[in-house]
């Protein structure tokens, strides 16, 4: 058991330990440009606002992202170039891969891009394996290995990395999962993909599942392969199963800024981000994150999905008090001259890591130390005629006092 910092925090994160027991780095690969755009309620950016996105990816250090699925038609084609050519013309630190079914009309437009820019791109080629979505498209088991083994084959030839990814693996069968991923590694395919399509399953489940896959599939074929996890968040646990998939022997997870994505939406990978730090992970501990709010927000702009004000970290009221308690106690840190005890006070996130800070607000539950300290802060001396009228308005109210409104007082 571990007491961190200045030993005014007891950590029982680290009471049996690191709190993620990984050998390597874990790297993670950002979907926001191609499954967040399947969120129904997403605005699909111009490829301008595309290539800043992808700017920002590659400033907070995000390993891979996708680029698409070019197979869709001409635009997503085009898209998915001007974004290669980016990549290649900026010399950005990022891996690219593209989305595809396993279809040769899917894996072709890879190639295409591959060959009119010479960026070496992965293919992501996906196909359902869960027994009720067998049993909805009437496929059999025989019908799934022949078209992965065609279809891996087919890139192969093309001279594409491939990554082999089963949809909806949380529900399927082991013998399933074991014959479909044997056979795509049999055909060249050096990564394959578990994902939790539905968000269904739980961490225990994460760590049973993605160490079958390491221990019982990948392990016997004696190659190297690079074992991804991609989490959605029905229930509300893809950061946790995330977390989890990486200690389980996963080396890569998938995820998109803000969540976005099918229904309620991916991992969101800002917050892995942030757990990663936090965490202390291997090649996180000293990463400057502090960019990483300027890609949130300018995800939310771009795709026009506003970020909820309760969001960790980065919507505005992650770092934001008006409660008397709380405010008092951030404010004596302040008094203290001691930013890191200010940030911590009352936060399990250190604001100033990620380019943020505490906020002091006035409303119905503040003390009369909210009103000193944000006059103070705003150049007005806050003398007790002041400070009495400000906190009488504000017991009156039912939120928080705008700056009018407490300028008026």
């Amino acid at each position: 058991m571990v007491e961190t910092g200045s030993s005014l925090i007891y950590d029982w994160n680290q009471a049996s330990g690191p709190q993620l027991r990984v050998a390597r780095r874990p790297l993670l690969n950002d979907e926001t440009l191609r499954d967040g755009l399947q969120s129904p309620s997403v605005i699909d950016p111009s490829i301008g606002k595309k290539i800043e996105l992808l700017h920002m990816m590659a400033a907070v250090g995000i390993d891979s992202l996708n680029l698409g699925l070019p197979g869709a038609g001409p635009r997503a084609k085009a898209d998915v170039q001007a974004l290669a050519e980016e990549i290649v013309k900026s010399r950005l630190r990022i891996r690219p891969n593209c989305a595809a079914r396993t279809l040769e009309s899917d894996i072709r437009p890879i190639a295409d891009v591959v060959q009119a820019t010479g960026l070496e791109i992965e293919a992501a080629t996906f196909l359902g394996s869960s027994p009720i979505r067998q049993y909805t498209e009437n496929w059999t088991l025989d019908f799934l290995l022949h078209t992965t083994e065609k279809a891996v084959q087919f890139a192969r030839s093309l001279g594409l990395p491939v990554m082999y990814v089963t949809e909806d693996t949380t529900r399927a069968r082991p013998e399933v999962i074991k014959k479909l991923y044997t056979t795509a590694i049999e055909c060249g395919a050096r990564a394959v993909v578990v994902c939790d399509t539905v968000g269904h399953i739980m961490p225990r489940g994460v760590h049973a599942l993605v160490r079958f896959v390491c221990e019982e599939v990948v392990k016997p074929t004696g190659e190297h392969v690079r074992v991804d996890w991609h989490g959605h968040c029905d229930r509300g646990l893809a950061v946790a199963n995330s977390l989890m998939a990486l200690e389980a022997g996963a080396d890569q997870v998938h995820g998109a800024a803000i969540g976005i994505g099918e229904r309620v939406g991916n991992t969101p990978i800002d917050q892995m981000l942030v757990n990663l730090k936090l965490m202390g992970a291997p090649g996180y501990e000293d990463r400057d994150l502090t960019r990483l709010k300027d890609y949130v927000r300018a995800v939310s702009e771009a795709v026009g999905v506003g970020i909820p004000p309760n969001y960790p970290v980065f919507g505005s009221d992650a770092f934001r008090t008006a409660t008397g308690v709380h405010a008092a106690a951030v404010i004596k840190a302040y008094r203290r001259d001691d930013r890191e005890l200010a940030n911590r006070v009352y936060s399990g996130v250190p604001s100033h890591w990620f380019g943020l800070e505490q906020q002091i607000e006035i409303g119905p539950m503040s003390g009369k130390s909210n009103v000193v300290y944000w006059l103070e802060r705003h150049g007005l001396e806050p003398t007790n005629e002041r400070v009495e009228r400000i906190f009488a308005r504000a017991k009156q109210a039912d939120r928080v006092l705008t700056e009018n409104e407490i300028l008026e007082a």
